[in-house]
């Protein structure tokens, strides 16, 4: 039971912190003081304590309503994107992202992990019956590949207009894993194995045809890039899927809204890696460059892109505020 002496103690803060998201709404952020922005995280998290005490009363219906408006302000000002200038959102690329995509590590591993699991099944099965590529594949490609021959020669022809169309089938992609984790996670989830399915698939022929040289050669430039997005993309998905299916002690709606933020943040990072993966494919991977220049170029771009998402920030926004 919350008692009256709690209550009057505890609601100055709340009113304190009414006066500076007002103060934020009229004036904006940089109308706050450092001061002002420490004390604005402060009550954020000892505001959010309040409510998981009130939420044990069941008698207080109304401050728990009170309380979780006031909360989703207070988040929607700590957390929203700032409308600042170009260095605003390259101090975001550089220092806040990389911080983002570790606090959400975990997601990203299992969209890898449920993709893995995908490509295995694709090689085991391909292993077994020999006629389950052509399910997959198409008789087409599979003659193709049969002959020795990769499928990617057009692309030589058509850099500027290929390289569009890869830019939009991935970002599509990326974009699909990302929104479907409103399913529950569920279409995440088969985005992840469908795609895992048939790389194991296209690597097992391509192995059984001898061409294996030939299709890592040409998926290793573009390709370190390229899987990462996607695997984040749908890392982002996952983190949907959890704040709806996992709420703890905030209702549903506000875990939804409060992960859906976190990862959109995190899709964000996906859209420039997919661009520079997208001109790769078209105008590096299928040329005959030679094969150690691009193996050497995917590892060069592996180490920047892991250096990019190691760098940045360490402490998570909120320890920033404080």
């Amino acid at each position: 039971m919350i008692s009256t002496r709690w209550l009057d103690k505890r609601k100055p803060h709340w009113t304190r912190l009414e006066e500076l998201l007002e103060q934020s709404r009229r004036q904006g952020m940089g109308a706050l003081t450092r001061a002002d922005l420490r004390e604005l995280g402060l009550l954020y998290r000892q505001i959010a304590a309040d409510l998981a005490a009130i939420r044990e009363d069941r008698s207080s219906p109304h401050f728990v309503l009170y309380l979780n408006q006031l909360l989703a302000r207070a988040h929607n000002t700590i957390y929203a994107t700032p409308k600042g200038s170009p260095k605003a959102i390259l101090r975001f690329f550089v220092r806040g992202y990389p911080r983002i995509f570790r606090e959400n590590l975990p997601f990203v591993i299992a969209a890898f992990g449920i993709f893995l699991v995908g490509a295995v099944a694709g090689v085991l099965l391909t292993l077994q019956d020999a006629d389950f590529q052509l399910k997959i594949l198409g008789s087409q490609m599979v003659e193709t590949i049969q002959r020795r021959e990769m499928w990617t020669h057009s692309i030589v022809g058509l850099k500027p207009a290929a390289s569009a169309g890869i830019m939009t089938n991935n970002l599509s992609v990326s974009f699909s894993s990302f929104a479907m984790g409103i399913t529950a996670g569920l279409g995440t989830i088969y985005m992840l194995l469908f795609n895992g399915l048939l790389i194991g698939v296209i690597g097992t022929a391509c192995a059984l045809a001898g061409m294996s040289g030939k299709l890592w050669s040409f998926v290793a430039p573009h390709g370190v890039l390229e899987l990462p997005a996607i695997f984040i993309a749908a890392g982002a998905g996952l983190r949907i899927a959890h704040g709806l299916l996992f709420p703890g002690t905030l209702p549903r709606r506000d875990s939804l809204a409060l992960a859906g933020g976190i990862a959109a943040r995190l899709m964000v990072g996906c859209i420039p890696l997919l661009i520079v993966a997208g001109v790769i494919e078209a105008f590096v991977s299928p040329t005959g460059l030679a094969v150690p220049l691009k193996y050497a170029m995917a590892a060069a771009l592996f180490v920047l892109l892991v250096g990019w998402l190691w760098s940045g920030d360490v402490a998570p926004a909120s320890r920033r505020l404080s």
